[in-house]
């Protein structure tokens, strides 16, 4: 539920395609509900990410930050009954017609696969090596959780970063798929990403959309969630974002306990 989103991958199913499109952050967070009740109706194919599993309980929050543990204490609340057993009932893996598998994070863990990302080159060498000996012999890996639109090739025993909006699928490579995320994005890219792969044509497109960030914000922010440390006055906070990733977090972890007492 990646804080406002009842699921974090979407896969709509067309002629010689699929599309993959991220759903991080797609809903306003009180508005979840009908999210969940949109995807019913148009029967679309999910996946559970980490947010849908602490949301349901299926998932310790220890792991979340201050701000995300409050926005999921706040969501629990409102979710009704048939919300919760529809996020429950989500697979953490899912393969697609044997051409694709679904994760939200990684394919390798045999365990919380939402909860681990691929974010360096020695966890996704791992989601490789799992893709590689999957029962579906799906030779795609799409998944999400870092909020970053990336493909990465394995030919050769050689994994690449492939760069450009259009790259062509070698029939000898496997590949990882990030289509990147509707909603904050965590690179200086602000628009919102999805993925099409068309595998009659063996080319994987991306594509980017404007949309009004501050409109999901704003609701954010009236509802009392969003990280009390941006209450902090312009400069000091131009400071923290200059600080190491790690710094930065505990920082702000130590700001919003301080700022709500």
């Amino acid at each position: 539920m990646q804080h406002e989103s009842s699921t974090d991958l979407r896969y709509s199913l067309e002629p010689g395609s699929t599309r993959c499109n991220s759903q991080e952050h797609r809903c306003s967070r009180h508005r979840s509900y009908e999210c969940i009740d949109l995807l019913r109706r148009r029967n679309v194919v999910c996946i559970a990410g980490n947010h849908d599993r602490a949301a349901t309980g299926k998932l310790e929050m220890d792991g979340f930050d201050y701000t995300a543990q409050r926005a999921l204490a706040w969501t629990r609340r409102r979710l009704s009954r048939n919300s919760i057993d529809f996020l429950s009932a989500l697979p953490s893996e899912l393969s697609l017609q044997n051409k694709l598998v679904a994760v939200h994070g990684a394919l390798h863990p045999r365990q919380e696969k939402e909860t681990v990302r691929l974010d360096d080159d020695a966890s996704r060498r791992l989601s490789f090596e799992a893709l590689m000996v999957h029962p579906s012999r799906a030779r795609i890996c799409a998944y999400g959780h870092t909020h970053r639109l990336g493909v990465h090739e394995l030919r050769e025993s050689v994994s690449n970063t492939v760069s450009g909006d259009r790259r062509v699928l070698h029939k000898d490579g496997w590949y990882l798929i990030n289509p990147g995320t509707v909603g904050q994005p965590r690179t200086a890219d602000l628009r919102a990403s999805y993925t099409v792969i068309d595998f009659t044509c063996g080319e994987i497109s991306s594509h980017h959309v404007e949309y009004d960030i501050t409109i999901p914000m704003s609701k954010t922010r009236a509802e009392g969630l969003m990280p009390l440390s941006h209450s902090l006055p312009e400069p000091f906070r131009s400071v923290l974002l200059c600080c190491p990733k790690l710094l930065r977090s505990a920082v702000r972890r130590k700001l919003d306990r301080f700022l709500v007492k």
